[in-house]
């Protein structure tokens, strides 16, 4: 059996789903060597955006077009990382907080530019891990009341690596709990 590499991914995007909204950035580290990091900007591939979403993550649109990466070149790089993560027999895992809402653009992304996700369909969601393994309400998956009761250091802030380390300590330690 292979070795399961946890990556932690988050993103920020224009709106609340793929295809009709744009996927602006994506961080992400290894949960075990969170040293190991990867982000990048994307242009955005429409115009349409939530401005509640772009007030959130500080992107704008007009910037990214100018500064952002093709998606398609995005994506490899990201598959690229995802790859030396994973090594020649590891398996990645897709670790989010709230994993349904990044699954959904990361995975949209890697089927429409690349045509495969390297992560196959493995997404685990932390506030889901954390409910079942704490035995607790959904209403204590909140990140600030996990923080609490894990004694995590770190604290996202919308930037998506930051987010990513964040969500990489609050698994780390829910793994280490159980």
């Amino acid at each position: 059996m292979s070795e399961e590499i946890f990556i932690s991914v988050d993103v920020e995007t224009s709106g609340p789903i793929p295809g009709e909204f744009s996927l602006l950035s994506i961080g992400a580290c290894a949960v075990d060597r969170p040293e190991q990091r990867f982000e990048c900007l994307l242009k955005p591939i429409t115009d349409q955006a939530d401005p509640k979403a772009l007030e959130v993550s500080g992107l704008s649109l007009e910037i990214l077009q100018h500064t952002g990466l093709e998606p398609v070149q995005a994506m490899e790089r990201f598959e690229s990382w995802v790859g030396q993560m994973a090594g020649e027999t590891g398996t990645p895992v897709f670790v989010g907080f709230n994993a349904p809402f990044d699954w959904s653009f990361v995975n949209y992304y890697f089927h429409r530019f690349l045509r495969h996700n390297p992560f196959g369909f493995t997404a685990l969601d932390i506030k889901a891990y954390y409910m079942g393994s704490a035995g607790t309400s959904w209403e204590a998956t909140r990140s600030s009341k996990m923080r609490e009761q894990l004694g995590a250091a770190l604290e996202g802030d919308h930037d998506p690596l930051n987010d990513a380390l964040a969500q990489a300590e609050l698994f780390r330690l829910a793994r280490a709990k159980r």
